[in-house]
């Protein structure tokens, strides 16, 4: 099916990251530290650390970075970090979904409370708009990659147990079941497909126009939620974040 590109958006905040690296290289290190602690330092027999790992490789984040917070998980370190969500609205009524990792609730949960009130935005209580995101495996093949036409790779995914493709200028994207994400994602590879991201994600069932007059302040508040060190991931209903 074809539709609009999530990957299109994905490439637009990567590019607007480039000047954050080390941001996002601390942020990561956090997500492989807890998985580690949590699953084990072995890639191979912990899921979601693979999962991290490919996502930090994908940021080019230095292989001794990956080692040195595996390492720390493996020693005696009395660090923890809490999973939490937050939900709200951005300017134009755009649900805002929040995913962060920290070792200071109070801390966290006031400093995404002010990204939302001074941008026009108002943070809303837990289920309030969760329900209208359903969570997915998401995995890209950058259409450049392959030779594959789209009715190969859409049997392929099928093969592979992938729900949906949705195919636009540059790229495929699948949508999987999150408990087969892992599955799908190692059959593509192991089919020759090189993915251009693969991750688990939250994705809107309906989307939202974010008005012109407010599309500024939306961006100041997603820019604000990305730039905190303990938000991991922020999703939106925007039906088109440029």
């Amino acid at each position: 099916m074809s539709g609009h590109s999530k990957w299109h958006n994905i490439q637009g905040r990567k590019n607007a990251q480039d000047a954050k690296r080390g941001k996002i290289f601390q942020k990561l290190s956090r997500e492989i530290y807890m998985a580690a602690k949590q699953g084990g330092p072995e890639p191979s027999a912990n899921p979601n650390l693979r999962m991290i790992m490919d996502k930090a490789r994908a940021n080019n984040m230095p292989k001794t970075n990956i080692e040195r917070a595996i390492k720390k998980a493996e020693g005696n370190s009395e660090e923890h970090y809490d999973e939490i969500t937050y939900e709200g609205y951005a300017p134009g009524g755009v649900a805002v979904f929040v995913e962060a990792l920290t070792d200071n609730k109070n801390r966290t949960a006031s400093a995404v409370r002010m990204a939302f009130t001074r941008n026009g935005g108002s943070l809303g209580a837990t289920g309030s708009v969760a329900y209208m995101f359903d969570r997915k495996g998401y995995i890209v093949i950058d259409r450049s990659t392959t030779d594959a036409d789209e009715d190969q790779v859409l049997l392929d995914v099928m093969d592979a147990g992938g729900d949906d493709l949705e195919t636009s200028d540059d790229a495929y994207e699948i949508y999987t079941d999150p408990k087969h994400f892992t599955d799908v994602r190692d059959a593509l590879e192991k089919a020759g497909y090189k993915l251009a991201d693969a991750e688990l994600t939250m994705v809107p069932q309906n989307t939202t126009e974010v008005p012109e007059a407010k599309k500024e302040q939306f961006k100041h508040l997603i820019d604000a939620l990305e730039d905190n060190d303990d938000v991991s991931n922020v999703y939106t209903a925007a039906a088109d974040e440029d």
